[in-house]
């Protein structure tokens, strides 16, 4: 039947907030699974109206693109809701992210201000369900996610969709389990509630790769896969891993990668997931390289963002190492003990596939890093980067 693929913990949510070591028992080691992969529902998307805009910074470049292109990716940005002298009321604005700008017209109260058709997803985040202005509010000052000026807007409307019922989805099945410790007493007296357990994924050598769900047992069957073996059924509390996982743990089944872009054969979201991999799997205690240390990125694959990252993550740690996996992540990295601390020179082989790629293709509302943008990001933190 092979080497297990997962193996079946308890798990204590108390014991682990509070950091105790020791409280997890293994219960079960488990051949595969069924149903374990789901993406996450994408965020409920709603058209607003910035009512009585007047624009600068990037919205202004972006409001230029959809009135040339029909619509234009904006990314994410803030509303942050002002008093009547001017002044934030909020220390945390109202968030909508992965905006597309749809349109813009002339504001009926004031011509020399733009009203603003854009379809985004609220944050999580958001404190309210609405950023109410105070009497004799000015409005709202519009920041970039990074809190640059993007200007200001009178009011805010939103064309609400009636909600969507929550999509149904199936336990997950634990197959031909060995069950051992409390698990398989709990299962030789006939106790129906088998208790708490986290799913590990392993690779052929029994290494434990990623965690994979969190939930409560609730079934067990006689498994069709062996004499003494067990089929198992969890609810999941956690988000199951997403189906790019699939992928990205087959590549690494035999273990932490030996050869560099095996990253590539990934479509976008296991690209996404293999940054989520690498960093679980990050070679602890490794010092930095001495300052000064030259890089060489491989760019025969670099398509996009996430292509970036798993590139730069194998240039400075190796095959399957971790480096990043977004702005904010790079420049923590770039604060040292993660393999490499500026100065250092970054030797970018086969550049003009990424100069052509990157920024070009959004997707949904999100606007991704151009070429340019991401060299002046590295150079600004003391990366000498060479085009090779």
């Amino acid at each position: 039947m092979g080497p297990p693929r997962y193996v079946l913990l308890s798990y204590d949510a108390e014991a682990e907030f509070n950091g105790e070591d020791g409280y997890e028992e293994t219960w079960a080691t488990c051949a595969d699974t069924e149903n374990l992969f789901g993406d996450p529902p994408r965020p409920a998307r709603g058209r607003y109206e910035l009512l009585g805009c007047a624009v600068e910074g990037e919205l202004s470049t972006a409001l230029a693109r959809a009135r040339a292109e029909g619509s234009a990716p904006l990314g994410s940005f803030a509303l942050e809701t002002l008093d009547k002298k001017g002044e934030r009321v909020d220390w945390w604005p109202w968030h909508l992210e992965d905006v597309r700008i749809l349109g813009d017209r002339p504001c009926a109260r004031d011509l020399s201000l733009r009203d603003i058709t854009v379809e985004a997803s609220e944050s999580e985040d958001n404190g309210s369900d609405y950023p109410q202005c105070p009497p004799l509010s000015p409005g709202y000052r519009l920041l970039s996610a990074e809190e640059a000026p993007w200007g200001t807007c009178r009011d805010l409307a939103h064309v609400r969709h009636a909600p969507q019922p929550e999509p149904t989805e199936p336990p997950v099945r634990l197959l031909g389990c060995s069950p051992s410790g409390a698990l398989q007493v709990a299962l030789n007296a006939g106790e129906e509630v088998l208790g708490h357990a986290k799913v590990l994924r392993l690779d052929a050598h029994g290494r434990t790769v990623q965690p994979a769900v969190e939930g409560e047992l609730t079934a067990w069957i006689p498994s069709a896969r062996g004499t003494g073996l067990i089929d198992l059924t969890l609810e999941p509390w956690s988000e199951r891993p997403p189906t790019g996982a699939a992928e990205v743990w087959d590549l690494w089944w035999k273990g932490r990668p030996s050869v560099p872009n095996l990253w590539a054969r990934c479509g976008p979201e296991g690209r996404e997931f293999w940054l989520s991999t690498a960093l679980e799997n990050r070679l602890h205690g490794r010092p930095d390289d001495p300052s000064g240390a030259v890089y060489h990125l491989d760019g025969r694959h670099i398509t996009d963002e996430r292509g970036f990252f798993c590139a730069s993550g194998e240039a400075v740690n190796g095959p399957g190492g971790y480096f990043g996996c977004g702005l904010d992540a790079l420049n923590d990295c770039l604060r040292g003990r993660w393999g490499a601390e500026p100065p250092f020179t970054l030797v970018w082989h086969d550049a003009d596939l990424a100069r052509t790629c990157l920024g070009v293709t959004p997707h949904a509302g999100y606007r991704p890093l151009t070429f340019e943008e991401l060299l002046g990001f590295l150079a600004e933190r003391r990366v000498d980067v060479r085009l090779a």
